[in-house]
């Protein structure tokens, strides 16, 4: 028989039926075919103050997923919900863009697992490699039905990077677009010569953060006030032992865990400043649960180290680390981010001299630290060349007196500046 060969630029209404034709000759089970080892997968479970939430992909169409990677997130109002890959395969069709709102229970894409691609009848075993995908430049060995593995992987090699492993049922000419070239920086939003402007969505956590800043700037009469700490044997403390701390406890000693100790013990002794004004009443927290300021990429978050005045120098280390890491990776709960009497932030890690901040509302004050920078000061009326920190306490005056507020910082000051008198609690 001689041999006939289709076109390389047949249609794609074309290879749509030459796909029936296998299907119907070669009895293959179509139910298997089309959505066997297919999954859905779905939003997280919120938590019960939080009904929706905006999606972030950090996948596309194609790509190979691993069981429980991370797939995306759900942006919400305070924390980002981590999507996860419930099996390993190739991410099928994506349901939802990458912005949209969704809610509890709603279907975000669905994953194809990597041993689907081989199908076969009881009657005659034929393998079809990449089934699904379609191709519009298939060329066939012979005039019978079948579409053999050849025709298949040969023909992808003429496929646009762009169409490979586009799903079968979500194609359509419309679908077909210009790959862009090498030099094309208008799909990547970088700064180039021509003046234009780029307009992006303000994600969730931004504009929850921007409400609350401005609440607070409109609801407390916000005052701050400043002092400088001798910073010399709380790092010659750290340098000491920092090794020997992390052998034993896993994790490094920094200066928070001092700041977070000498915080909660000022607390204890100016109790206004951990209370908090409830309409015309006063609220007196007998805990101290201490919000610490930790910069990620999609803003601000302050997770919560509870009862610290009652942890040791390594509990509040090792809670501290924990929560990092849940917040540098997009994991933390609301339960991590729940209350909070008082906030300490520290800029001094990228590099800050001096600043105001601004109270975490429902809080009354917040500790601002700032960086480490040695310099001349005055010591037995002699210079002398100290590693020094400024630190500032913005506080509501509706609720504390400039007297309170100074004598709180001079605790901290001192405990900080005599580690040992901290430590021994006297």
């Amino acid at each position: 028989m001689p041999r006939s060969v289709l076109s390389k630029r047949c249609t794609l209404q074309m290879f749509t039926s030459r796909y029936s034709q296998l299907i119907s000759s070669q009895n293959i089970w179509t139910s298997a075919l089309l959505n066997a080892d297919i999954y859905t997968v779905t939003t997280p479970s919120f938590a019960d103050s939080i009904t929706e939430g905006d999606v972030r992909w950090r996948c596309n169409v194609g790509d190979k997923v691993s069981e429980d990677e991370i797939l995306g997130e759900i942006e919400t109002d305070k924390t980002a919900l981590p999507i996860h890959s419930s099996h390993s395969g190739v991410v099928e069709v994506l349901l939802v863009s990458d912005g949209d709102k969704v809610i509890e229970g709603q279907e975000l894409l669905k994953i194809r697992r990597h041993d689907s691609d081989t199908f076969s009848s009881p009657a005659n075993a034929t393998t079809l490699s990449s089934v699904g995908t379609i191709s519009t430049n298939i060329e066939s060995s012979d005039i019978d039905p079948l579409i053999r593995e050849t025709d298949v992987s040969e023909s992808r090699a003429l496929i646009p990077p762009t169409m490979q492993n586009t799903p079968f049922d979500t194609i359509s000419s419309s679908t077909i677009a210009p790959v862009p070239s090498a030099n094309d920086n208008s799909a990547f939003g970088v700064i180039s010569s021509s003046r234009s402007d780029r307009r992006v969505k303000m994600s969730r956590m931004r504009l929850k953060i921007s409400e609350r800043l401005k609440a607070s700037q409109n609801t407390a009469a916000m005052l701050t006030t400043f002092n400088e700490i001798d910073m010399s044997n709380i790092v010659s403390l750290r340098n000491t032992y920092k090794d020997a701390f992390l052998k034993k406890y896993g994790v490094k000693l920094g200066i928070m865990s001092t700041f977070l100790k000498s915080s909660a013990i000022a607390l204890k002794e100016m109790p206004v400043v951990n209370a908090v004004i409830d309409g015309s009443d006063i609220v007196y927290r007998n805990y101290i649960d201490i919000s610490v300021a930790i910069a990620t990429s999609n803003g601000l978050v302050v997770p919560v180290i509870k009862d610290v005045s009652n942890m040791s120098f390594s509990e509040i280390e090792i809670k501290l680390n924990y929560l990092t890491d849940r917040a540098v990776n997009k994991q933390l709960s609301i339960d991590d981010l729940y209350g909070g009497t008082f906030t300490i932030s520290n800029g001094g890690v990228f590099g800050s001299l001096y600043g105001t901040p601004i109270i975490n509302p429902p809080q009354s004050a917040i500790l601002g630290m700032h960086a480490i920078i040695e310099r001349p000061i005055a010591i037995n009326l002699q210079p002398v060349v100290r590693p020094m920190m400024y630190v500032a306490l913005t506080y509501d005056h509706r609720l504390i007196d400039g007297r309170e507020a100074v004598l709180f910082l001079k605790k901290i000051k001192s405990s900080v500046e005599e580690p040992l008198v901290m430590l021994l609690d006297i």
